[in-house]
């Protein structure tokens, strides 16, 4: 049994065959349990900062402080720019 059979399927490549800003966070993060981090960064160049955003979201959760807040909309940001950003590399490589 390995976690690649129970990855959900992206719906935006199936019905309109084009990746999504999502694509690669599942693989990236089993390559990260696999020890392979540049592996994970090169299929999904946000994962640092996703995992870093889930666990300041577990911290504020509990703390409930200004400064947790205030680093998680940092980071918030900062990983949509990300996204958004390696997406945009990746449509380019792909259309050109």
């Amino acid at each position: 049994m390995k976690l690649e059979d129970y990855m959900l399927p992206c719906m935006n490549k199936k019905l309109f065959g084009i990746d999504c800003p999502g694509c690669g966070l599942q693989r990236s993060t089993i390559l990260l349990s696999e020890g392979k981090f540049y592996d994970a960064f090169t299929m999904f160049p946000a994962i640092y900062t996703t995992i870093l955003l889930v666990a300041i979201a577990i911290l504020h959760f509990f703390l409930k402080k200004k400064i947790t807040l205030k680093i998680l909309v940092v980071l918030a940001f900062s990983n949509v720019a990300i996204i958004i950003l390696a997406y945009i590399i990746k449509m380019n490589k792909l259309l050109s």
